[in-house]
């Protein structure tokens, strides 16, 4: 029996009523609408359970006092949601991908000479 979409109640051959994950197979997307934080959704398939998941996170009953493989759940949901978050902020990145290290030091020097130009140019302007 489906408690929702995401946990699922068995029952022992002792009569004993225990609840589980129903599903590891989880795909966590972060995006990146309006403000400062991404947005992150949660899908099993091509359905979206962002509201189960809050709502199994947020319950005012501990989930890891009735389902028995949360606490598994939630290290490997932490883990797609870190990975997650690390792909939309390389996508935003203004840094070329695939540089060596003393590639990106020189890049990111160069970044910060372009945004200091207008700067020194009224340094030099004004002196």
């Amino acid at each position: 029996m489906a408690v929702s979409d995401i946990v699922t109640q068995y029952e022992d051959e002792q009569g004993q009523v225990y609840y589980k994950m129903k599903s590891y197979d989880i795909e966590v997307k972060a995006s990146q609408n309006t403000g400062l934080a991404p947005v992150i959704t949660y899908w099993m398939g091509d359905k979206e359970i962002t509201d189960s998941i809050r709502n199994l996170r947020f319950s005012p009953r501990a989930p890891s006092s009735y389902i028995q493989d949360y606490e598994e759940f939630q290290a490997m949901l932490y883990s797609k949601e870190q990975y997650a978050i690390n792909q939309l902020y390389e996508q935003m990145s203004i840094k070329p991908k695939n540089m060596s290290s003393v590639k990106q030091v020189l890049w990111s020097f160069f970044v910060i000479i372009l945004a200091m130009l207008p700067l020194f140019v009224a340094i030099w302007w004004f002196k």
